[in-house]
This record gives C-alpha cells, sequence and structure tokens, in this order.
C-alpha cells in the first residue's frame, strides 16, 4: 500500500440475538368416518377450447418512430356467451342437455409499443393501442367434456263455453297457467394467449427515415374454459377429527 492511502476505520460487526428452538413432538390426528350422500352444487367445466383469432391493424405513432425496441400483451374478454341450437330431453323433466352451440367470444388485445423517435439522444416513446375482437366458434357433441344443462319455460291457456249456449266460446274467460325455469348461465374463464405477431411500417422507408404508421398481422391462439354451476349427489365419507379421550371424552 502507499504511504499516502487513507486506512479506514474497522467498524465492528452488529450483534444479533438468537434461540435455539426446541423440537415439538407430532402425531397423526385419528378421524371418524361415516357415508353419506351429500348435494354438492359447484362450478362444472363444460367446454376447453383453443380459439385462433386473426388480426390485421393499422396503429399511429406520434410522434414518429425511427425503430420499435419492445411490443408487450395482454387479452381482455369482454363476452363469452353460448347459445345452445341442438338438444336431448333428460327423460321427462322438461330439461335438455345442449348437443350443439354457438360460442361467441369478443374482447380485445392491448398493446403496449415502445419505440424511438427521429430526436437524437430522445426518450423512448411509449403507445398504447386496444385491437378489438368479435366472433364465434362452434361447440358440437364431442367438443363438450359435460353437457350443459337448460331447462325450458311453458305455459298453456284453457277457454270455456258459453254458460248459456254451448254453441259459442266465451272470450272473457280463460285459465293461464305458467311455468317458469330459471337456468344458470353457461360463462366464461381466461386460461391465457400464445401471440405471434408481424408488426412493420406499410411504407417502405430508410435505415434513418422515420414512419408514423404501424402495420400488425397477429395470430392469437386463445385458450379458454367454459363453465356452468351444476347440481351433484354422490357417495362419500364424512371425515370428523377425533380428540382423545381424557375427562371430557
Amino acid at each position: 500500500m502507499s504511504g499516502n492511502s487513507e486506512q479506514l476505520p474497522v467498524v465492528p460487526a452488529c450483534e444479533v440475538t438468537s434461540y435455539q428452538q426446541i423440537p415439538f413432538h407430532d402425531d397423526d390426528i385419528d378421524f371418524r368416518k361415516d357415508t353419506r350422500h351429500p348435494t354438492i352444487k359447484v362450478p362444472v367445466v363444460l367446454a376447453e377450447r383453443k380459439i385462433q383469432i386473426v388480426l390485421e391493424s393499422d396503429i399511429l405513432l406520434t410522434p414518429a418512430a425511427t425503430e420499435i425496441k419492445r411490443v408487450t400483451k395482454n387479452v381482455f374478454l369482454d363476452q363469452v356467451k353460448l347459445v345452445p341450437v341442438k338438444f336431448k330431453e333428460i327423460g321427462d323433466t322438461g330439461y335438455f342437455e345442449v348437443r350443439k352451440a354457438k360460442l361467441y367470444v369478443s374482447g380485445y388485445i392491448r398493446k403496449n409499443i415502445e419505440y424511438s423517435s427521429s430526436s437524437c439522444n430522445g426518450a423512448i416513446r411509449d403507445r398504447i393501442a386496444d385491437v378489438g375482437f368479435s366472433g364465434f366458434t362452434e361447440l358440437t357433441k364431442d367438443d363438450f367434456l359435460v353437457y350443459p344443462v337448460i331447462g325450458i319455460s311453458d305455459s298453456s291457456k284453457a277457454q270455456f263455453l258459453n254458460d248459456h249456449n254451448e254453441t259459442v266460446p266465451r272470450l272473457d274467460k280463460y285459465f293461464f297457467q305458467n311455468q317458469v325455469k330459471y337456468n344458470e348461465q353457461p360463462y366464461g374463464e381466461l386460461l391465457g394467449a400464445n401471440f405471434y405477431e408481424l408488426d412493420f411500417s406499410p411504407v417502405a422507408v430508410g435505415p434513418e427515415a422515420s414512419f408514423n404508421r404501424l402495420r400488425e398481422k397477429i395470430v392469437m391462439d386463445l385458450y379458454l374454459k367454459v363453465l356452468q354451476v351444476q347440481q351433484y349427489k354422490f357417495e362419500a365419507k364424512r371425515v370428523l377429527p377425533h380428540f382423545e379421550e381424557g375427562t371430557l371424552g
């Protein structure tokens, strides 16, 4: 070391208080089991589908860009709606299994575009754009893991003859009966998405030239679940913890 080097003071280490932990003894809990037939109402997965969506869009950049640095994407769903078109009745219950349906899907891809402008040593610019999509796909019998269930409402009307002339109907007297079944609405759940994208200026530009329009060709594989709340009855073992006997046992 040089004779002119400054000697730094030695700082002692800070003391830390520690404690040795005492090991505890543990055993399995004893359980008492009995057979029950519970009824549960839970979301059931009707279908899991991969839907390919192909989009093309133009996005304006202000100020103009000279180079695209990074593009990140997320997908947001506004609608996942199941419209049944083919049915099979479950016995004579008035409830039907859906064997074919149209699945309407709409939403948008939220894009975050980072790019550099023509300014020397300029800041990185940021452009957020929402690219919308809307369409449908068809679910057939083999696409369903579990069939959706729908109950059909009905109404009937009875008419009467005139009290004094049995050849004439009464137009002021009717009997009505209405039966309404309220159904659980199938709904969607977003699982994820794969994006395949080509971004370019629709007008060819030189290395130092700028452009203010970005054309995007996107192929998105959208992964989603379709669910419906349904009711099931099954055999199960009910399990209750059992404590050792003592003065309260």
